[in-house]
């Protein structure tokens, strides 16, 4: 081989290379916050039109209802068993104009349950739609009828508590509660923080502080969340 083919095919193997690691840092990039990925998973389809940008998926316009219907009609089809889901289509509060739906699977031989999620994001005019696949945990709802409105006691031994009677805050916090997942060990761990809500009948005993994970203690059971902002802003309890 003379020298000038020997530089281009050198030449030659050098762009390919090039060319396959770009290929793959591109596809690493593209979708590195994510836990799944639906073109990788024969029976989760994925909407026509949807693009992945490192953590979920946009589609240009407001096509939530859309991607909607398509997941709920396509999934069972396909062996998928929903557990939980939760639109605004179902929402009949006219103050609330969330725009989007929430839901989870199951299916016989899937390490986990699917979550898909999706909401209008009105600034960007596009819609975005997030896959995860998460651990299976349980989760005991411990409060059932909403009341009038909840007592908090900022620490175990407050006499005077800080009374919310906001019905959207209230729901909040209810959600939040109810799907803190249970925790089963004997120990609780130490944080610095703890405080008291009435909810009712039931006195939740909160354990927090430091961003660490929330600690829900009662009558029912212990149960943990991450320390969630939404939390501490509807119970204006502090960090």
């Amino acid at each position: 081989m003379s020298r000038k083919n020997l530089l281009l095919s050198v030449g030659v193997a050098i762009i390919i290379s090039m060319s396959w690691f770009a290929y793959h840092k591109i596809t690493d990039d593209t979708y590195k916050g994510m836990s799944i990925i639906p073109e990788q998973h024969e029976d989760i389809p994925l909407y026509k039109g949807l693009k992945p940008t490192r953590s979920q998926y946009v589609i240009k316009g407001n096509r939530w209802e859309d991607i909607y219907g398509f997941y709920m009609n396509k999934l069972p089809s396909l062996g998928w068993k929903i557990e939980y889901v939760q639109s605004g289509l179902d929402d009949n509060d006219v103050e609330n104009d969330w725009s989007g739906f929430s839901s989870r699977w199951r299916k016989e031989g899937f390490d986990g349950e699917l979550w898909i999620s999706s909401n209008y994001n009105q600034f960007d005019e596009e819609t975005e739609v997030i896959f995860d696949k998460t651990p299976i945990y349980q989760s005991t709802s411990w409060i059932e009828e909403l009341p009038n409105s909840i007592c908090i006691y900022e620490t175990l031994h407050q006499e005077d508590c800080v009374v919310i009677d906001d019905k959207t805050n209230l729901k909040g916090i209810k959600t939040l509660i109810n799907k803190a997942i249970d925790w089963n060990d004997e120990k609780l761990p130490n944080r610095e923080k703890s405080s008291v809500i009435e909810f009712g009948n039931l006195d939740i005993k909160v354990y927090y502080g430091n961003d660490k994970e929330i600690y829900f203690q009662s009558q029912k059971g212990t149960k943990i969340m991450k320390p969630e902002p939404e939390f501490f802003e509807l119970t204006n309890l502090s960090q």
